[in-house]
This record gives structure tokens, C-alpha cells and sequence, in this order.
């Protein structure tokens, strides 16, 4: 199996290929992002760490004349890859500017919008970013959290994904959970087999509104627990409400990085009002991903 590095550089142009894999092992594994931009240069992002990538394959800490600069064509062509040579089937992607690819590779896109429903167009910018399947990162507040609806908060890079992949993993190899993945970012499915670990008794619902996927597994599959990532609309705590009244109970994630940013967030309010979740878990940040810094009573947890 390729690793996301190895990934990533399948949808680069054979020049941006060509350098990416001279890249010694060492500087591939601590990777977290590949940034492109029309021209300028190519850009590493380690944890505190900022690199552009030379013709030679060096990860350098300044521009030089070998750094290699993203021309508009390259971007062009790599949308197109990522669209598999077909625009039209991607419309969702094109518009959202979110694609994502092979272990779970997330790529975000910027450009230009005529309006709020078109897709973007003039490609300006890419970012690919590397999903970490960290087994075990939940060991410690699995214990904690079984039975208890629980959501995990953090900031960007912070590993919340991650956390929750670990926790999906842990609780479907022990009961009946259905994961409303909508952008295939915890599966990593193709062709219907999740590429990451995300547990024995766990189906996967992949591409569909979270919204909607909550409420179909409700009526089909009888979970014990429903896991989703990034909760953001109150369209998603509609569903949920209607679900846990059915005794369901739930994982979720969150962008919060305190207890103050949690309340403000208005998909939340009406959660908390109800006492719907029990405990939320704060995360470190992007420093220490997928470190957990506090675990808090939010609701009725005993």
C-alpha cells in the first residue's frame, strides 16, 4: 500500500513528481502538508516547520534559484487529475473545494466563484493535507467515554480526526456503530473497503449529507452508536436530537478550542440545552495532535 506521501505525488505533474519523490524518507514522514500555489514554490508544512521543495529534492528553509515554482497549468492539470479527467461528476467537489483521495488524503482548493452555488474556477491554490491513522491514540479516554455521548473539540490540526478515527475503531469492534462518514475522511474508502481502521461491527456511509446519513442509519441499521466528524450546521443537530431519542448514542467532533468557543457555537447550543452530550474532550492543539488536554462534564455524565 502506498503511503499519503506516495499519494500525493501520483496527482502532481511529472515535473512536481520527479522532485517530490528524490525526497529522502526522513523529510517524507513528518509531512503534514503540501501546499501549491500558482506561482510560487511548493511548500512543506512540518509541526513548527515551514520548507519549499527544490528541483534536486531538498526540503530547504529558504527560497532559492533550485526552488521549484507552481506554474497556473500545473494546477490546471492537477485538478483534473483529482477529477479523474471528469469535471462533471466532481461538481460537488468543484464547488465545495474539498476533495479527497487514496488514505484519506484531504485536499482543499481555492479559486474564483461567480456565485454562491457555481463551481470555482481559475484554480489558484491547493493544499493537500495528510490524514494520520494514529492506532491506540485513544487508549487512555476509551475507558472514560464508553456509553456516554461524547465530543471532541479542537482547533485545526489538532487531531480530531484522528481521535475519533481511533475511538470508531475501538468502540465498532465491540458494538453495532454506523459512521456517517460524508467526506470519506475517517474510512478512507474505495470501493466500499475502508482503507483505515475503523472497526469489525461498523458500517461505513460515505458521500452523503450528514444530516441525511444520520437519519437513514437510524432507520436501517439499528447502531448502538452513530460516529460523524465536524458537526457545523444545525441541520446536524436536528438529526441528532431526532436520534437519540431513539436511544442512540453519539461521537462527534467539533471545531472548539475551549469550553468558551463550544458554547458560542451555534450548532451546539441547542445540544446543550437538552443536555444531550455527556462529556466533551478538549484536545492540546496542532503541536501535540491527538494529545488530549481535558475531559469535561457537559451534561448528565455520572
Amino acid at each position: 500500500m502506498s503511503t499519503s506521501y506516495e499519494v500525493i505525488s501520483q496527482y502532481m505533474t511529472e515535473r512536481l513528481r520527479t522532485a517530490m519523490l528524490l525526497v529522502p524518507n526522513d523529510m517524507r514522514s513528518g509531512v503534514t502538508e503540501v501546499r501549491l500555489r500558482s506561482g510560487r514554490p511548493i511548500t512543506y508544512i512540518y509541526p513548527g516547520l515551514v520548507r519549499y521543495l527544490s528541483e534536486s529534492g531538498k526540503a530547504e528553509s529558504k527560497i532559492s534559484e533550485q526552488t521549484l515554482i507552481v506554474s497556473p497549468r500545473e494546477i490546471s492539470k492537477i485538478i483534473e487529475y483529482l477529477c479523474h479527467f471528469s469535471l462533471h461528476t466532481h461538481s460537488r467537489e468543484l464547488s465545495e473545494g474539498c476533495f479527497v483521495i487514496e488514505n484519506g488524503v484531504r485536499v482543499g482548493a481555492c479559486g474564483t466563484k461567480q456565485s454562491e452555488n457555481s463551481i470555482i474556477s481559475d484554480f489558484s491554490s491547493l493544499n493537500f493535507r495528510i490524514s494520520r491513522e494514529v492506532i491506540g491514540c485513544a487508549d487512555k479516554i476509551f475507558p472514560q467515554i464508553f456509553g456516554k455521548n461524547v465530543l471532541i473539540c479542537g482547533g485545526v490540526n489538532s487531531g480530531k480526526t484522528t481521535m475519533l478515527r481511533d475511538l470508531c475503531r475501538q468502540f465498532g469492534d465491540i458494538c453495532k456503530v454506523a459512521l456517517v462518514d460524508e467526506r470519506n475522511e475517517i474510512s478512507a474508502s474505495i470501493g466500499g473497503i475502508p482503507n483505515n481502521k475503523v472497526g469489525l461491527m461498523t458500517d461505513v456511509m460515505v458521500g452523503c449529507r450528514r444530516s441525511a446519513g444520520i437519519t437513514s442509519a437510524v432507520r436501517t441499521l439499528s447502531p448502538d452508536y452513530i460516529f460523524c466528524d465536524e458537526i457545523s450546521d444545525t441541520s446536524d443537530s436536528a438529526a441528532m436530537l431526532q436520534a437519540h431519542g431513539c436511544g442512540v448514542k453519539f461521537a462527534a467532533t467539533i471545531h472548539a478550542e475551549n469550553y468558551d468557543q463550544l458554547l458560542s457555537r451555534e450548532v451546539f447550543k441547542e445540544l446543550h440545552r437538552v443536555g444531550f452530550f455527556d462529556l466533551a474532550v478538549f484536545l492540546s492543539g496542532s503541536d501535540s495532535p491527538s494529545k488530549v488536554r481535558e475531559i469535561r462534564r457537559i451534561g448528565n455524565a455520572d
